[in-house]
């Protein structure tokens, strides 16, 4: 990846939408010679793919939570992977370090379908032994976006 590929990610993050004609003009490429440097960061897995950012407060999904998960058990890990993997109320599960084993960051209706999501979901039907659970007033900044000023380039 070189300095223009880090231009077009970058540019593309903000412009998700823009023709290959505005991304060749940014990159100072023609479109063709845009795409293609595209399609070789999608080939590499630079680029997972694609997709409309939501509001998910105006579909009916205000409140996030961030949900602390320990399991019962290491062998319970894969019953658990699969079981979040169903859930579309938890948008984000990362596995970490220190006294639990995930956090998940879980959108949903209100308390009453969180209550159902940590009581039901979690700890009935893939045996999550215990979890702590922060509720998110506002939001001052999220993203998608990677930060690429610091990424060193390849020679």
């Amino acid at each position: 990846m070189d300095s223009l590929d880090r231009k077009a990610l970058t540019f593309l993050m903000k412009h998700g939408r823009a023709s290959w004609a505005d991304l060749g003009q940014h990159l100072g490429l023609s479109a063709p010679s845009a795409a293609d440097r595209v399609r070789k960061l999608e080939q590499t897995g630079v680029i997972r793919g694609y997709v409309p950012l939501l509001d998910a407060e105006s579909l009916g999904y205000p409140l996030v939570a961030f949900v602390s998960v320990t399991l019962g058990s290491h062998r319970h890990r894969s019953v658990f992977l699969r079981g979040i993997e169903k859930l579309e109320e938890v948008v984000e599960c990362h596995h970490v370090a220190g006294d639990d084993d995930y956090l998940l960051k879980v959108r949903c209706r209100g308390t009453k379908d969180l209550d159902r999501v940590l009581a039901h979901e979690l700890k009935d039907r893939i045996g999550v032994a215990r979890t702590r659970t922060i509720i998110v007033l506002s939001t001052a900044k999220e993203t998608v976006r990677v930060p690429l000023k610091d990424y060193q380039l390849s020679d």
